[in-house]
């Protein structure tokens, strides 16, 4: 769930932000993504084209409005766990509420527009390289491990694409659960060496 903004300026700007996503989003819909400037998106949203780009840096970037959000929610499930949950079940489940908000019916012609777009899909897949490479910061902090760690950046590289390919399976939900069992597995197997706990990698401390 996206954090609500607290102060009055804060609110203003995040209902400006949202208008301009909204209206953007509808006029792709209606028109064709290709077929709609930011011109017409300010307009419609009455107001600024700088306005439009001090809240989003690109017209790709209109569609994905909520990417900030889903990074977040990922980084959440790594550091905000309970204490004895693992890891990997933590990612699974927010996976599996990432993936049910976008297979449902309003989120359809929006991933139809995207597959649709050669712009929105190179969009997408520098979003999901940049998204991963969070993630595994995340996990390495959180395991006290360095950033560059090649079992965590795997592993965020594994749990970016699960999101990906269960959202194009004809069973989404059961599709989660498949690709995390095979994650589940290669984890336990190579991943680095944990407490009973699941939360902190014990250190070799050098005799």
């Amino acid at each position: 769930m996206t954090v609500q903004p607290t102060g009055r300026r804060e609110r203003k700007k995040a209902a400006t932000r949202q208008k301009i996503a909204d209206t953007a989003l509808r006029l792709f819909l209606a028109h064709g993504y290709d077929a709609v400037g930011i011109r017409e998106v300010a307009a419609e949203a009455d107001v600024a084209v700088t306005t439009v780009f001090s809240h989003f840096a690109s017209k790709e970037a209109l569609v994905f409005e909520q990417d900030e959000d889903f990074e977040q929610r990922l980084l959440r499930a790594v550091t905000d766990r309970a204490p004895h949950e693992p890891l990997v079940p933590a990612l699974r489940q927010e996976i599996h509420a990432l993936v049910r908000h976008c297979t449902g019916d309003e989120a359809a012609p929006v991933w139809h527009m995207i597959v649709a777009s050669p712009a929105l899909r190179e969009y997408e897949e520098s979003m999901r390289l940049r998204h991963a490479e969070s993630l595994a910061t995340a996990i390495a902090t959180h395991l006290e491990l360095p950033p560059a760690t090649t079992a965590c950046r795997t592993l965020a590289r594994f749990v970016i694409d699960a999101y990906t390919l269960a959202r194009e399976a004809a069973d989404p939900q059961a599709a989660v659960d498949e690709i995390f069992h095979m994650i589940e597995a290669a984890w336990a197997v190579a991943g680095p060496a944990r407490s009973d706990t699941g939360h902190r990698v014990q250190r070799h401390r050098e005799r």
